[in-house]
């Protein structure tokens, strides 16, 4: 089995992202939020067969597991009710998506990170998507100001609520930005790749798994640079008195194969141990064109580890084991399908 760890809904019906501008717009002009908008299945099927299902069938995959478009979250727009309200609507709709393709798709939450309101703000909405309609993980946005970084670390103790209540759910974070508000930063060239090598740096720092033993993120497209140096994390945490590397972050991060080159994938499996590696697309993402120097989709990462240097157990491990074992939920999910 071939589990995708990261694929947003990058197709959302029209309707959808008409709603979210309606919504932003009556925000900005005093105005209730609107009403959100009537969508078919038949939309959503369309949207959905003819793109996500389409190239998981002829790349090759079983299943993703699938979350609103991380781009347009944009947590700072709007306030606290803005942000909950397109929460809300993302994340039934990727229950809806779920709920039509049961076998090929399970879903991952947005949680409503408004930058001024404390993070105790979102945990009603993950405890939904979580309890009621069997969501399997939910992604952390490190930084909801959209490029600006007025927040604090991910190891401050005003984030230990959600830690708790992800631990309590039995459920992982993938950490996500969304999209750039500041010109400095391209938001999936720059911004993403920055927040990745940010938050991993964060967590070197600070001692977040000694008083979560059981905290489990998701650090995607690859972990960012930090693959490329990891003697320079190696470095850094001994540096600042810090643990090895595979004590102190390796034992609760895990990286994906969100990288788009050969080349990147074989460092990323020659440097980083197998446990700690789960396989991912972004699948429609980034990068969706034909690789010119290949002739195949730069983001075919299935290609990619199906040419590397890994043996048969390890493959299995990249591409279903560690997934199930990372999502309990989504393992408990298979099982109940038999799909153990």
């Amino acid at each position: 089995m071939i589990i995708d760890c990261h694929g947003h809904y990058t197709t959302a019906p029209g309707a959808h992202d008409a709603w979210r501008q309606s919504e932003v717009a009556a925000y900005e002009a005093g105005e209730p939020i609107p009403a959100y908008p009537e969508i078919s299945d038949e939309e959503i099927i369309e949207s959905i067969e003819l793109n996500q299902l389409r190239l998981l069938r002829e790349r090759g995959a079983d299943m993703t597991i699938f979350s609103p478009r991380a781009s347009v979250m944009g947590h700072h727009v709007g306030d606290a009710a803005v942000s909950e309200a397109w929460s809300r609507a993302s994340n039934d709709l990727i229950y809806r998506v779920v709920s039509l393709f049961p076998d090929s798709f399970i879903g991952v939450c947005q949680l409503p990170q408004s930058p001024d309101s404390p993070i105790e703000r979102s945990l009603n909405e993950l405890e939904r998507c979580v309890e009621e309609m069997g969501f399997v993980g939910l992604n952390l946005n490190p930084d909801p100001t959209g490029g600006w970084w007025r927040g604090r670390p991910l190891t401050d103790r005003s984030w230990y609520p959600l830690y708790e209540k992800m631990v309590e759910l039995n459920v992982p974070a993938m950490i996500h930005v969304s999209g750039s508000c500041n010109d400095n930063f391209h938001t999936t060239g720059a911004y993403y790749i920055n927040a990745d090598t940010t938050a991993f740096m964060q967590l070197i720092q600070g001692d977040l798994f000694s008083d979560f033993p059981d905290l489990r993120l998701i650090i995607p497209h690859g972990g960012g640079a930090v693959p490329y140096h990891w003697g320079r994390y190696r470095g850094l945490a001994d540096m600042l008195n810090r643990p090895p590397l595979a004590e102190h972050v390796m034992g609760n991060v895990y990286f994906d194969t969100c990288v788009y080159h050969q080349p990147g994938i074989d460092l990323l499996v020659d440097v980083i141990d197998v446990k700690n590696i789960l396989f991912g697309s972004e699948m429609l993402g980034a990068v969706r064109g034909v690789d010119p120097e290949t002739g195949q989709y730069f983001d075919d990462t299935k290609r990619y580890l199906d040419a590397a240097a890994l043996s048969d157990v390890e493959r299995e491990q990249i591409f279903s084991g560690n997934a199930r074992r990372v999502f309990p939920r989504l393992e408990r999910a298979l099982a109940a399908q038999g799909r153990a």
